[in-house]
């Protein structure tokens, strides 16, 4: 891995460890066979591809709206749901 794309890249995506989870997945595409979006020189590692990817704005991320922020940049709690229950369980007492 080539520290002066990760320093570069970390410009576009400031937070690293989004960044480790976009090039994980990437590097996980592109070693399943899918193609690079930038050129590379033949040779050069899964991970510097993505980083170069990412480089040139070919991918992003996208917050999911259960972990969007808050007004004041904090991550908002996710909902919590009851654990459905079913009418027929008995509920059986101490001895």
């Amino acid at each position: 891995m080539n520290a002066l794309l990760l320093t570069t890249a970390l410009k576009t995506i400031p937070n690293p460890q989004m960044l480790v989870n976009v090039v994980r997945l990437r590097v996980k595409q592109l070693a399943l066979g899918h193609r690079p979006l930038v050129m590379s020189v033949p040779g050069t590692g899964l991970t510097d591809v993505a980083l170069a990817e990412i480089i040139d704005q070919k991918l992003s991320f996208e917050l999911t709206p259960e972990i969007s922020a808050n007004a004041d940049g904090s991550a908002a709690p996710a909902a919590v749901l009851p654990f459905p229950t079913t009418p027929s369980a008995k509920v059986k007492k101490a001895a």
